[in-house]
């Protein structure tokens, strides 16, 4: 499926509000909220969406400290790989991990309630890894940006399609 620009359109305004119904999509964009059904129906389908979620304020569950932790384990085999892989998707607190390039072998974003409640997680879950020779973490002490994803992807042509969708909607609605 190659996209245009509404669907583009259609992509930009679900990455900022998940549970904008498809009238006020159809509003904004000058489609029938059928078209508008049947095309993000299409960008499920084929993978460009692929679920939503609500964004929670996680100070409010009491988890208000978070750790960049660096791993390194003490051999790069595919088991060692597998085996740290394994045991780290089990840890409840890792709500990220990446495998990295460079001198770490993966970076895990892990929370925790405060400092204490980090030092139980460090004992109980990330020390326990198979493979592990080495942990490092940072806390973080601000977040600064949160995205789900760059701004740009969305641009055409510098511009972004946002505000071509509403210079677009306000054509239609003059031709009326």
């Amino acid at each position: 499926m190659d996209t245009d620009k509404i669907d583009m359109t259609i992509l930009a305004e679900l990455s900022t509000n998940a549970r904008i119904s498809q009238t006020e999509l159809s509003n904004r964009m000058g489609l029938s909220s059928t078209a508008i059904a049947r095309r993000q129906r299409a960008l499920e389908e084929e993978g460009y969406i692929t679920g939503y979620q609500a964004i929670l304020d996680l100070t409010r569950f009491g988890l208000s400290t978070t750790v960049l932790v660096r791993v390194t384990l003490d051999g790069q085999s595919d088991e060692a790989l597998n085996l740290f892989e394994t045991g780290v998707v089990k840890c409840p607190s890792v709500i990220r991990c990446f495998l990295m390039s460079g001198t770490d072998d993966y970076l895990l974003i892990v929370l925790a309630r405060d400092i204490e409640d980090f030092e139980r997680i460090h004992r109980t879950e990330l020390s326990r890894l198979p493979g592990v020779s080495r942990i490092q973490s940072n806390f973080a002490l601000r977040e600064i940006v949160n995205r789900a994803i760059p701004p740009t992807i969305f641009r055409v042509a510098g511009r972004s399609v946002r505000r071509q969708s509403a210079e677009h909607a306000g054509r239609l609605k003059a031709e009326r």
